[in-house]
């Protein structure tokens, strides 16, 4: 097959500034539809053949969201998920130890991955084209692709997520660190709920602290984007501690006994965990925790890891999004920060005379607030991690200033707006 160079496709205006972005989820897509706005001819190459999914994420949809989504076209969203006006904490046992007013919609990652792909056009997304490597030789970037073509632009976005191919080509010192635990999330059709489940914690962001771990759930938009009450969805999160040399490495063993790198299918999880975690649950939660738990239609393991990356820029060439920075999910962060990522960039691109220069503009304002949220959410998720023999006991529910800050501050970013750069 013979590789040729892409410099513009039929139909554009010749000379115009060309950006490509790599990645076609949420900020991918962010990223194509604001630099479309302003005035960039955008193309996105999806290594995924198929359709993406969220694979069980909720989304706390922090003003900033709704701003960010405005920009991108999507204009009057109005309702992008469920609105929730409490948080409760329950015991092992199911007795109420705390409830606080704070009013928040919550979502899913389904229902803003389609609000941003609807926007995009058909012909311009390049669904199944790997990237294998950008060639940095010439006064352009040239994108390299697993089917052999290449193609030029002005402007590379790499937006490919926690593996990021563009991050491990530019900054290979930025690694994915683990951080000693895991979470155990999934989705339930909110009819599943018993109406004694339902009526008490549903249409609440409900918390259970066991010793070193944390248990969260909150409704969500149902499939295909329902937001009809009765059709909504539980997004389930239980965070727990997982040494890993042993326990990590024993979760990520399918049923054929094959190890996995950073996640597992859930298909391929062995029954024995499954049952386990059903175990686990009768043992530290809430009656009510329990039967969600026991009703979730499939576990999926997420192993949670940090990512601080010292660089976001190369020439013409930038990350964003979780290519960038990976925060632990407590702050609730990772949408606002890649959205606004993008923000920053576009308004650089506006003011400034040259791409290389905006771009290090960019990763000037942007490495700041990475590393404020990284910071942040080490913070909240120090508690979690597998403990050594010897440690300090883990918190636990009983601690009630520990447990004041997590309910308080968990999914909350007012801390972006108010906190200094560490």
């Amino acid at each position: 097959m013979t590789s040729s160079v892409t410099t513009q496709h039929q139909g554009r205006a010749p000379g115009a500034r060309r950006a490509i972005v790599i990645g076609g989820s949420i900020s991918g897509l962010f990223a194509a539809l604001l630099l479309e706005r302003h005035g960039w001819q955008v193309d996105v190459y999806e290594r995924s053949a198929g359709a993406l999914a969220g694979r069980g994420a909720g989304i706390v949809a922090q003003p900033e969201l709704r701003e960010a989504l405005a920009a991108a076209g999507i204009g009057d969203i109005g309702a992008v998920g469920v609105q929730v006006e409490t948080r409760i904490l329950l015991d092992a046992d199911g007795r109420e130890l705390m409830r606080h007013p704070c009013s928040q919609t919550v979502t899913s990652w389904e229902r803003v991955h389609t609000l941003l792909r609807a926007r995009f056009p058909n012909e311009r997304y390049h669904a199944g084209r790997e990237l294998r490597a950008i060639n940095l030789s010439g006064d352009r970037p040239i994108a390299r692709f697993a089917d052999g073509s290449l193609v030029e632009a002005d402007l590379v976005v790499g937006a490919d997520g926690i593996r990021s191919t563009v991050r491990q080509q530019l900054f290979p010192d930025a690694r994915l660190e683990y951080t000693g635990y895991v979470a155990w999330r999934s989705l339930i059709d909110e009819r599943s709920l018993s109406p004694e489940t339902h009526r008490r914690i549903f249409w609440t962001m409900a918390f259970g602290l066991p010793p070193g771990e944390q248990f969260l759930g909150y409704p969500v938009t149902g499939p295909n984007d329902d937001m009809t009450p009765g059709n909504l969805r539980y997004n389930v999160v239980w965070y727990r501690p997982a040494d890993e040399a042993t326990e990590l490495a024993r979760l990520l063993t399918d049923i054929n006994g094959r190890h996995h790198p950073i996640s597992i299918p859930p298909p391929l999880m062995r029954p024995q965990v499954r049952t386990e975690i059903n175990e686990a649950a009768a043992r530290l939660l809430a009656p009510e925790y329990r039967e969600a738990i026991s009703l979730l239609p499939q576990l999926i393991l997420q192993p949670i890891y940090d990512l601080e990356s010292q660089r976001l820029a190369h020439g013409r060439i930038a990350i964003i999004g979780d290519a960038a920075f990976v925060a632990r999910p407590h702050v609730a962060a990772g949408v606002i920060k890649a959205a606004e990522d993008v923000l920053s960039m576009v308004t650089a691109l506006d003011e400034e005379n040259s791409v290389e220069a905006a771009l290090e503009r960019f990763e000037a304002e942007r490495l700041a607030v990475g590393r404020r949220i990284i910071a942040r959410a080490r913070q909240m998720g120090a508690s979690y991690k597998a403990r050594r023999p010897g440690e300090a006991a883990a918190p636990s529910a009983l601690d009630r200033d520990y447990a004041n800050a997590v309910i308080e501050d968990t999914a909350l970013t007012t801390f972006l707006r108010t906190a200094k750069s560490p």
